[in-house]
C-alpha cells in the first residue's frame, strides 16, 4: 500500500470511526479508557492525524462494535474509488 493509499485509508477509517462513537453515543473519554488511551489521542484518531495508526483506528472501531468485515467494507470503498 502506498503512502496515498495509506493517508486515505487513515482518513476513512476516522471518519467511520467519528460516526459510530456519535451514533453509540460513547464520549472520546470513554473510548479512550477502553482503549487504554487518553482522550487527546482519540481527537488525533478522528482528525486521521498521521502519528495515528492504522491499527489503533482498527481497535478503535472493533471496541465500538464494527466487524472485521465491516472495517474491510471501509478500506475496500477507498480501493474502489
Amino acid at each position: 500500500m502506498g503512502a496515498a493509499a495509506v493517508t486515505e485509508s487513515r482518513a476513512l477509517l476516522a471518519a467511520a470511526l467519528r460516526r459510530r462513537r456519535a451514533v453509540r453515543e460513547v464520549t472520546q473519554v470513554r473510548l479512550a479508557a477502553v482503549l487504554g488511551s487518553s482522550q487527546s489521542r482519540v481527537a488525533k484518531m478522528e482528525k486521521a492525524d498521521p502519528t495515528v495508526s492504522l491499527e489503533l483506528l482498527v481497535r478503535g472501531l472493533v471496541a465500538l462494535g464494527a466487524t472485521r468485515a465491516e472495517v474491510g467494507r471501509i478500506v475496500e470503498a477507498k480501493l474502489r474509488r
